[in-house]
Formats: structure tokens, C-alpha cells, sequence
């Protein structure tokens, strides 16, 4: 009896253990991802700035004295809907961390923000209270307009879906946008290789071909041109290649923008020649991409068939045996009369 009771008291000191170990591991990720959350927030202010003074140099605006001006106080905020938006973002990204935060803007919800170019926490404060205050407002809308039309339960059902439209209103545009801007990778990605084939050949190095390609290819290569700004303004606040890449061939599900990614990876880590890899692997592109719009072709022509069946048969038939039935009209009256 002593022994049993001996054995059931080490299983409850063992198990005691375990749970205070894998406290102890729970509370080591939180504070890693804690630490990591409050760098990439940072990071991201810091790029902020960064390109808010190159867009000023840019547009002839900005002067050393403007430069080197000190940020504003924390409590002073702008006035007008410029402020308005300041302090809804600031709202916003208070927000995000917390379980409510968490629930409203979910994982899925961010990578729709990252693959339309909202990679800084003030985008997404800005959905957040943009999903919030449609939420809120489209059913006082819709509430106010069907009063005195609509009432009872058809009238909490008109609400309970004005809500819920309202919620997911805002994931539809940033879904629509999305698309376009994976479209768009697709379509520009062939370009984009071949303009750093064309930019290493000449002697360029990686970091100058990348700038070449956001300041004057911009016009050519819209999304890319974007995402490489981004993961430029990210390198130069003290991110490395890698990581700074990472974001653009994991938010948008491609492989062959992941293989281009590891392409450059290896050659800002090892150097080396990449005019022959690149040239091979802008080849394989153009081949895919003809074997994709030979496809969309061979789709287009069944369902031009279709349409030709609707429309231009019973036109043809009108014109071909319109003649033969009309002669056969007029015997039938001859032959009547």
C-alpha cells in the first residue's frame, strides 16, 4: 500500500515538472514573439520614415533643415481627416496583439494585407477600425432605411447580414486587390528576370540592379517594382537579404517568385555569375507562359463554340434555308389556288 502510494505521489511530481517545464517553454516563445512582434514594429516605423524623406527628397520638398528636424511630441497629433487617420491607425495597431485584435485581423486577413503592399502595422490598424466601423455603421444604415418597411424578425435577420456584409466587406476589396496584384507577378515576373540578367551582365551588383529596377522600371514592373522597394527600405534598416525577401516569395504562393528569391539569397551570400542561371530560368518562364495562354486559348475556342452556336447558327440557317422555305410557301398558295 505504502508503495502504490510512494508510486502515484512521483507520477504527480512528475507530472508537476512537465507542466512547469512546458510553462516555462510557453513563456520563453511568448517572450520571443513578443521581442520579435516589438523589432518588426520598429523595423517598420523606421522604413516608414525612411521612405516618407524619399518620397520629400523626391518631390523637391524636403530641405536638410526639415531632415533633421525632431519627430513631433507623442501627445501632438494633426488635425483635419489626416489626423483623424493617424489616430485610428494608432487605435488600430494598439489592437492588433491583443486576442480581440488577433480575431478580427487573422492570419489570413494579413497576408491578404501583405500581398496588396500593407506591410506596416498602420495598414492594418487602419482594416482593423475600417472592419470595425463597417460593421457598425452598415447596419444602422440599413436598419434606418428599412424601418417602417420591413419589421420583426425579417428586420433582425436585415441587420444580423448588413453586420456581417459589413465585416467582410473590406476582406472583399483587399481579395479583389490581391488577385490583381498576383496576376500582376505572374505577368511581370519573366520581365523582371531578364532585366537583372541585363543589369548583372553590365557589371551591376545585386543591391544597385534592385535599386535600378524600383527607380526606373517602375512604370514596367508596378507590383514587383513595390515589393522590391519594400524589401529594399527593409535591407537598409538593418534586415538582412533574406529576410527582407522572405515576405515577397512567401505572401504570394509562387514558386517561381520563390525560386528567383533563392536565386538572389545565393548570390548576395556566395557571389558568383547568375547572367546563364537567370537566362535559363527566364527561358523555362517564357515556355510556361506559352503553354498557359495556349491553354487559355484552347478554353476560349469551346466556349466560342458555344456562343457561335447561340447566335450565328440560327442567322445561318435563316440566310441558307430561308429561300427553300419560302419557295416552298409559294407552291403550296399556287398549288391552293
Amino acid at each position: 500500500m505504502q508503495a502504490r502510494h510512494l508510486a502515484v505521489l512521483a507520477l504527480a511530481f512528475a507530472a508537476f515538472a512537465m507542466l512547469l517545464l512546458a510553462g516555462l517553454v510557453l513563456a520563453r516563445v511568448a517572450a520571443a514573439r513578443r521581442s520579435e512582434r516589438t523589432l518588426r514594429q520598429a523595423l517598420d516605423q523606421r522604413a516608414l520614415q525612411s521612405a516618407a524623406l524619399a518620397a520629400a527628397a523626391r518631390a523637391g520638398d524636403a530641405t536638410p533643415a526639415a531632415q533633421n528636424a525632431k519627430p513631433a511630441p507623442r501627445g501632438a497629433r494633426p488635425g483635419g481627416l489626416k489626423g483623424l487617420l493617424e489616430r485610428c491607425a494608432h487605435t488600430g495597431a494598439r489592437w492588433l496583439d491583443t486576442p480581440f485584435g488577433r480575431q478580427i485581423v487573422a492570419e489570413e486577413d494579413r497576408r491578404l494585407l501583405e500581398q496588396c503592399g500593407f506591410v506596416d502595422t498602420r495598414t492594418r490598424g487602419l482594416f482593423l477600425i475600417a472592419r470595425l466601423a463597417a460593421c457598425i455603421v452598415l447596419p444602422l444604415l440599413a436598419g434606418a432605411l428599412a424601418r417602417g418597411h420591413v419589421a420583426g424578425i425579417r428586420y433582425l435577420a436585415l441587420v444580423i447580414i448588413a453586420a456581417m456584409l459589413g465585416f467582410m466587406l473590406p476582406k472583399f476589396v483587399l481579395g479583389r486587390r490581391a488577385s490583381k496584384r498576383r496576376a500582376g507577378v505572374v505577368n511581370e515576373l519573366p520581365l523582371l528576370v531578364d532585366l537583372l540578367r541585363l543589369l548583372q551582365g553590365v557589371g551591376l551588383s545585386l543591391d544597385q540592379a534592385l535599386q535600378v529596377v524600383v527607380n526606373d522600371f517602375r512604370g514596367m514592373l508596378p507590383v514587383l517594382a513595390g515589393e522590391l522597394e519594400i524589401a529594399q527600405r527593409q535591407f537598409a534598416t538593418g534586415r538582412t537579404r533574406e529576410q527582407s525577401l522572405n515576405r515577397l516569395s512567401s505572401s504570394y504562393d509562387n514558386e517561381d517568385l520563390r525560386a528567383v528569391v533563392r536565386l538572389l539569397v545565393q548570390v548576395d551570400r556566395h557571389g558568383g555569375a547568375v547572367q546563364e542561371p537567370l537566362k535559363q530560368f527566364g527561358d523555362r518562364l517564357r515556355e510556361a507562359r506559352r503553354a498557359m495562354l495556349r491553354e487559355r486559348i484552347g478554353r476560349l475556342a469551346v466556349k466560342m463554340t458555344g456562343v457561335m452556336i447561340v447566335t450565328l447558327l440560327p442567322a445561318l440557317m435563316i440566310v441558307t434555308a430561308g429561300p427553300g422555305v419560302l419557295a416552298v410557301q409559294h407552291s403550296f398558295r399556287s398549288a391552293k389556288h
